[in-house]
């Protein structure tokens, strides 16, 4: 699993580490590894230019002791000296071994940029001359190395607020930061690259995680010897209506291509036909009234795609909510219950909700460019208030629970930005709920292997959300057969 951890929890872990070794390791540390990540990116160092950009914090003397050991390897090797302070014995390390101290019109001819203007410690927008400078290399032709966060990204959020380097490689020292792996911050991040400098031991726990491909094969369900279908787990589907009858095609798909021993599906009269069309595996009982008395016995509902939101999907949904099992909320009923939330703060049953972030602003009562900007933040004050799971898809999509670290999904393609595949996620967690995995854990790994499918399905290249139903098969091989994916 990989763990990420806020600003603060890496300072004390620095702090606690480097009152045990001789003052100045953890930089020589640090900059042994960034010196081998530029090397490995230059391919050839000799006759090349190296740019450095140099704030007054550690990760400028980061910078300058790695400029140091490329200078003594054949680099032609600037500093641009930004900061209202200097590392002394960083720039005078640098200068020994011929590194020299440049203009920022050195930028332009530069083969590496190696970004080391602010460190972990910084928020908000950046300030001038950073700001500038930030600019200038984003538009310069070499790639742009960030030492341990990009320069304009909250390290403890990923919250971006103005301009901000956008890195080919962070080499980020010790631990993730949780501002790495959630958008914005992510996209700014290119190829994350860790160096190990020993605060393993003194870390806390973490403030993110992410799962790996090992970690989804150890938690997924396995059918046994002894297994039957209502063994593998039963689960309702109510989804659908004679305007939306896809949805409920696509989550009874996602749901039985996620390997649920039976999935009941109950609706209106135009998308039960499509179900019975497309899926004769499942178990269809047409609502001519709004009333669930009849579908039969399920470990779990997924609730909401396609459903509407009239008078009918409420009745349906309150005798949903009113349920003993787990339920998945999705689309039309986070509507309804952003409308009634007495819908969900009466049970006392599991909740999954996977709301995008308009409905997330909905249920909170919050504005949508706020929940983009932190995503985090609103998950977890989401879990919170309405004491549920929260799967907040989006560019980075998040898993929240109160009292656990919020989960970050690393599978995925901006391919699935397209209409429906919310509907097979849904159907996917929904038949990880129904086969006993709790919500945190079904959001998880649901969202992991439809990501992973989602990437399986593009492969470059458009796809459609019955493409990635196809493809979840192909995504639980990955982690648990032939290979890992992480």
């Amino acid at each position: 699993m990989r763990t990420a951890y806020t600003a603060d929890q890496i300072r004390g872990a620095e702090h606690a580490l480097m009152a045990r070794l001789p003052e100045g390791t953890l930089m020589q540390r640090a900059a042994t590894g960034l010196a081998a990540v530029c090397a490995d990116l230059l391919g050839r160092v000799y006759g090349k230019r190296v740019v450095l950009l140099v704030g007054s914090g550690d990760n400028g003397g980061d910078a300058l002791y790695a400029g140091e050991r490329l200078a003594r390897r054949g680099a032609w090797v600037g500093a641009v000296l930004a900061g209202s302070k200097t590392h002394e014995a960083g720039l005078a390390a640098f200068r020994q071994a011929g590194g020299r101290v440049v203009e920022r019109d050195a930028l332009e001819r530069a083969d590496l940029i190696v970004d080391g203007l602010v460190g972990i410690g910084a928020s908000g927008a950046l300030r001038e001359p950073y700001r500038a400078l930030v600019e200038e290399a984003n538009a310069a032709r070499g790639p742009i190395v960030a030492v341990d966060v990009p320069s304009g990204v909250d390290a403890s959020s990923g919250r971006v607020e103005g301009p901000a380097v956008r890195a080919r490689v962070t080499v980020t020292m010790g631990a993730y930061k949780t501002g790495l792996l959630v958008d914005p911050g992510a996209e700014h991040a290119g190829t994350v690259e860790l160096v190990d400098i020993g605060l393993g031991a003194h870390l806390p726990d973490p403030d993110v995680a992410a799962l790996t491909g090992g970690d989804v094969d150890l938690l997924l369900p396995r059918p046994g010897n002894e297994s039957d279908k209502y063994r593998r787990g039963v689960l309702g589907v109510a989804a659908g209506s004679d305007l939306f009858t896809g949805a409920a095609v696509l989550a009874v798909g996602g749901a039985l291509r996620a390997g649920a021993g039976m999935v009941r599906y109950a609706g209106p009269g135009a998308p039960v036909a499509q179900v019975r069309a497309h899926w004769p595996e499942a178990v269809v009982t047409e609502l001519e009234r709004p009333s669930i008395d009849d579908v039969g016995r399920v470990q779990a509902w997924v609730l909401g795609p396609g459903l509407g939101t009239g008078e009918w999907a409420h009745e349906v949904a309150a005798q949903v909510l009113a349920s003993s099992v787990p339920v998945l909320i999705d689309a039309d009923a986070l509507t309804l219950v952003a409308r009634d939330r007495g819908l969900l703060l009466r049970r006392s049953a599991p909740v999954l909700i996977t709301p995008h972030a308009g409905e997330l602003a909905r249920l909170i009562r919050a504005d949508r460019d706020a929940i983009e900007a932190a995503r985090l933040e609103h998950a977890r004050r989401a879990a919170a208030e309405l004491g549920v799971t929260v799967l907040l898809k989006g560019s980075t999509t998040v898993v929240a629970e109160e009292s656990r670290p919020v989960r970050v999904n690393v599978t995925g393609t901006s391919w699935l930005a397209t209409g429906g595949t919310g509907d097979v996620l849904a159907g996917v967690a929904g038949a990880l709920l129904a086969q006993g995995l709790s919500c945190y854990d079904a959001a998880s790994c649901g969202a992991f292997l439809h990501g992973l499918a989602g990437r399986r399905a593009a492969e470059g290249a458009p796809l459609t959300a019955a493409d990635v139903a196809t493809a979840v098969p192909e995504a639980i091989r990955a982690v648990t057969g032939g290979g890992r994916s992480s």
